[in-house]
Formats: structure tokens, C-alpha cells, sequence
């Protein structure tokens, strides 16, 4: 049997969560160093919170399953934490976010670039979740230019409760909200950045979003102001990256990938849009390459969530307001929309 590696440690250490969220340790960012000799492992923990039984808690999950591990035969866990009673920016990792009422998750579907079809990626994620039995919102971040509003078939204004607060239109049984609900047509919007990140903040905390199983966030390209708003205001599930096969697009998807790495937000895998057209007489043909998606995922060792072709359905769907998974939810596109929507349910249960 050949000895464990520090990346297999690191990656068992993903199963260990922090108490009282469903991220774990290692996106946390608490794994700080990782030492293996032969049959004996040392990890060092850095935990910000003073909290003991948090520590207590991480220390004893480390310790038990990096003892499980075939091939270990001595565990030491050191967990460096501050004292009890110190004052500390906060008293958990991620202490200036807030969950979001009910929801159980929040994804982010993000691109390095623009045009690789991200928001219709959203859209027919959200309503393959919706399918598959979850409760299911989805807030389009794309403050420029959203397109959710369209995609989706719903155009209607958010209703205001007795709170003040917005109650999301649904479409196709998907809780929806958008700056695009909130504009005249055509209306362009001009804000600086803190705009945008006030925004964000109260599509997150003043929508009755009710209970979700899955809140998805389908955010503009790139990394600016919007998704640091985003990663700033709730702790982020986990990352869905959307990308073309040519080497231009998944080139910048390299981008998107350090981002979340470096807001220790865990990626849940990469789906490669407009993989390939099939012809009317069954020719193949693959327009902007192919390949490229998953070889990044291998690259990357991150997991490779499936391929979308390119279908006249999809754009049409798009067009309509009806996500082809709704419209003909036994097409192939259809399909496949559905099969990774069960890759990422079974990735962030």
C-alpha cells in the first residue's frame, strides 16, 4: 500500500465540518500544516474563534478520522486557538456573514469570462433541482445585466409585506429576484460599487425566501464587486464554475477557480457549456473545441460535473421563458441538465 500523501490528508479532512455549518474545516481555511511520516501524521489546526467546545469538537472529528485512515498508525492534532475571553475579529470563521433565513444552501454559478452561457446554466439548473423534488430560489447577481427576469418568463414586480420586505415572484416553481424586476425595461443602471454590494445585501436579507433546500446565485463574469459582496455577506455553500471548451474561456475560468480558493469558499465542480452541436443527419461537431472543461477539472483535481451541448431547444427555452428542462424535459439537453443537476445535489446534499 503506498503512504498517504498530505493532499490525501487534506482532502480526508474535507468530511470534518465546522460545528454549527456545513462547510468544513479545510474551505474554512483552519488547515495550516500538514506532516506525514511514514505511518504517523501531524496536523496543525488554527482555529480564530476562542470558542473551546468548537475546538473540542473540530480537534476529537480530526483526530478520530485521520485514525481511521488505513495505513496510520499515529495521529497528533495540534489546535492552535486563541485564549478564552479574547477579544478576536469574530467568533467564528466567517462571523460578518449571516446565513440566510431557511435556506439550507447557497450556491454561486460563476464564469472567468462572459458568453459562456452562464445564466442560462442557472436557469436550467434551478429548474432540474426544482424537478428533482428540492425547493429551489434563484437570485440573479448580474446588477448590469440581468437576464434571469427573461429566462425565466416572469416579469412581474416583487410584492412589498407589511416589513417592507420583497416577496419573490416564482417562475416554473423557482423563487426568483432580480434587480430586472425592480427597472423599467430598457433602464440601465449606473451604480459604483458600493451600490451594487447594498444591492446584493438585501436581495439576501430583505427577500422572503422562506425555506430552500437550495438558494442558486447567478453571478455577473468575473471577480469584482459583486462577488466579493456576495462571499463578504453570506458564507457561500460551495461554487459552480461554467466555462466553454476553448482555451480562452477556460483559461480565465482559472480566475473564477482562485477566487473562491482564496475566500475559502469549495468548489463543487466545473460544467463545460456548448460542448458540441449534432447535425440534423447525426454529424458531431465540435464549434469552439472539446475537452477543455474536463481537462481543467483534472487539472485542477476538482470534479468534472458534465457536458452541455449545443441545442436550438436551449436557446429557444432562453428566449421564451421556459428553461428547455421545462419545456421538453426529456431532450437530451434536457437530460443533461438534469444529470448534473443530480451531481451537484449528491455534491452538496
Amino acid at each position: 500500500m503506498n503512504p498517504l500523501s498530505p493532499d490525501d490528508i487534506r482532502n480526508a479532512l474535507r468530511s470534518v465540518k465546522y460545528p454549527g455549518y456545513s462547510r468544513d474545516i479545510v474551505s474554512f481555511g483552519l488547515v495550516r500544516e500538514i506532516q506525514v511520516e511514514g505511518d504517523r501524521v501531524h496536523v496543525v489546526l488554527h482555529l480564530n474563534s476562542p470558542n473551546v467546545e468548537a475546538g473540542r469538537k473540530i480537534r476529537e472529528d480530526s483526530q478520530a478520522l485521520l485514525e481511521s485512515l488505513p495505513g496510520v498508525r499515529e495521529v497528533v492534532v495540534e489546535l492552535i486557538q486563541p485564549a478564552a475571553g479574547t477579544v478576536t475579529a469574530g467568533p467564528d470563521p466567517w462571523a460578518h456573514q449571516s446565513r440566510v433565513p431557511g435556506v439550507r444552501r447557497v450556491l454561486a454559478v460563476a464564469s472567468g469570462k462572459g458568453g459562456v452561457g452562464k445564466s442560462t446554466v442557472a436557469a436550467n439548473l434551478a429548474c432540474a433541482l426544482q424537478r428533482l423534488g428540492a425547493r429551489v430560489g434563484l437570485l440573479d447577481c448580474d446588477i448590469y445585466g440581468p437576464t434571469i427576469p427573461l429566462m425565466m418568463g416572469v416579469h412581474e414586480r416583487p410584492a412589498v409585506t407589511e416589513r417592507e420586505t420583497l416577496v419573490p415572484p416564482v417562475g416554473h416553481g423557482v423563487k426568483l429576484m432580480s434587480i430586472g424586476f425592480l427597472l423599467d425595461d430598457d433602464q440601465p443602471v449606473i451604480w459604483r460599487g458600493p451600490m451594487i454590494q447594498k444591492a446584493i445585501q438585501q436581495f439576501l436579507t430583505v427577500v422572503e425566501w422562506g425555506e430552500l433546500d437550495y438558494l442558486l446565485v447567478d453571478l455577473p463574469p468575473g471577480t469584482g464587486d459583486a462577488q466579493l459582496s456576495l462571499c463578504q455577506t453570506v458564507p457561500l455553500d460551495g461554487g459552480v464554475i461554467v466555462t466553454t471548451p476553448q482555451a480562452a474561456s477556460v483559461g480565465v475560468v482559472r480566475k473564477g477557480i482562485a477566487m473562491f480558493q482564496k475566500v475559502h469558499v469549495p468548489i463543487v465542480g466545473i460544467i463545460e457549456n456548448m460542448s458540441w452541436f449534432q447535425t440534423s443527419d447525426g454529424q458531431r461537431i465540435e464549434i469552439f473545441g472539446h475537452g477543455g472543461g474536463r481537462a481543467e477539472a483534472e487539472r485542477q483535481q476538482l470534479p468534472f460535473l458534465g457536458e452541455i451541448p449545443i441545442y436550438p431547444e436551449i436557446r429557444e427555452g432562453g428566449d421564451r421563458g421556459v428553461p428547455v428542462v421545462v419545456s421538453h424535459p426529456e431532450h437530451p439537453a434536457a437530460r443533461a441538465f438534469l444529470q448534473i443537476a443530480e451531481s451537484v445535489r449528491a455534491a452538496v446534499p
